[in-house]
């Protein structure tokens, strides 16, 4: 796996060059046309030479690389004068959400995320991004805080899903995943989420109703892991492969399925080698989908995000035949 999980840093680069090379022609009314042919010509051949794609699992065990950039990572690269924000008024703070006010560009936004550990300590400290009931209410603390202020909202998405503890479900872990699927519903601000590792279940999804969802390429939103799904239909864990194929969980996958708005290329072959180079590529999403949605009037823009949610699962009957 690992020669396709590091693949071809150079046709990654290539890529965003021709895009940068585009968007710098067309807003300066250049003509780019031999330069943008010759990048192209040179991107072609180096495909000839990519190796196979990878598969649902491949992606799913990338999602889950201990290397690759968490919440606070992006926050320190994309965004200036972040000012975490704790607690939800009410139980504790749950480190396994962390948020506050930041500045993307010049603009305050609110940044919220799930928070993993990259050693045992930490991951105790941030419950291994399993968030509490208390997580999601701090979240929504903040949310509100920014809809109230006015300014943008932009959720990071990293968990296996919500904490399943006793605790957890006795402090009420579904009503504040609902209230969160709620309220970000109504909100009047533009919001945008974007899916950085695993996006689990009722967990991720709780952060995840937004104007726009974003994914990096090796990143996977799923309602079940790919295990679980196995050990339901399968009755094994070993039918993973077949599992993860059949869940449509990649990228790719969810954005023809019309529930993920754009893929976001992963910098040097894979976010785990390349921390700097993807989160620039995620700021640089980050700023366009933004500035598309700031020029939406309010009401406009929140119609569209529910009508974007109420397309979701919807289906046609055939017509019936007679002969």
């Amino acid at each position: 796996m690992e020669a396709n999980a590091e693949f071809n840093r150079d046709i990654r680069e290539l890529e965003l060059q021709i895009d940068r090379l585009q968007e710098l022609a067309q807003a300066r009314g250049l003509d780019a046309g031999g330069e943008l042919k010759a990048l192209e010509s040179k991107l072609a051949q180096l495909k000839e030479r990519t190796p196979r794609p990878l598969t649902a699992m491949e992606r799913v065990q990338l999602a889950r690389h201990p290397q690759r950039p968490f919440t606070l990572d992006y926050v320190e690269r994309i965004f200036t004068d972040f000012t975490e924000l704790h607690g939800d008024r009410a139980f504790r703070d749950d480190q396994s959400i962390v948020g506050g006010w930041a500045r993307l560009d010049g603009r305050t936004v609110m940044v919220v995320g799930h928070q993993r550990g990259r050693d045992m300590k930490e991951n105790l400290l941030r419950n291994f991004g399993m968030p509490h009931p208390e997580g999601y209410r701090k979240a929504l603390r903040l949310m509100h805080l920014a809809d109230k202020f006015r300014h943008p909202v932009i959720t990071i998405i990293d968990t296996p899903g919500a904490y399943p503890g006793m605790g957890a479900e006795e402090r009420g872990q579904a009503e504040a995943i609902a209230r969160n699927l709620r309220e970000m519903a109504a909100l009047r601000v533009p919001s945008i989420s974007v899916v950085i590792g695993e996006g689990g279940s009722g967990g991720a999804l709780a952060l995840g109703v937004t104007d726009r969802i974003l994914m990096l390429e090796n990143a996977v939103y799923s309602v079940i892991t790919a295990e679980g799904c196995a050990a339901i239909l399968w009755k094994t864990a070993e039918a993973k492969e077949k599992a993860a194929a059949a869940l449509k969980l990649t990228a790719p996958d969810l954005v023809e399925l019309g529930i993920v708005d754009e893929v976001i290329l992963e910098a040097g072959g894979g976010a785990h080698l390349d921390w700097d180079g993807t989160a620039e590529n995620v700021k640089h999403t980050l700023t366009r989908h933004l500035a598309e949605l700031a020029e939406m009037d309010p009401e406009d823009r929140r119609r569209a995000r529910w009508t974007k949610y109420e397309s979701m699962g919807s289906w046609q009957e055939p017509e019936e035949h007679t002969t």
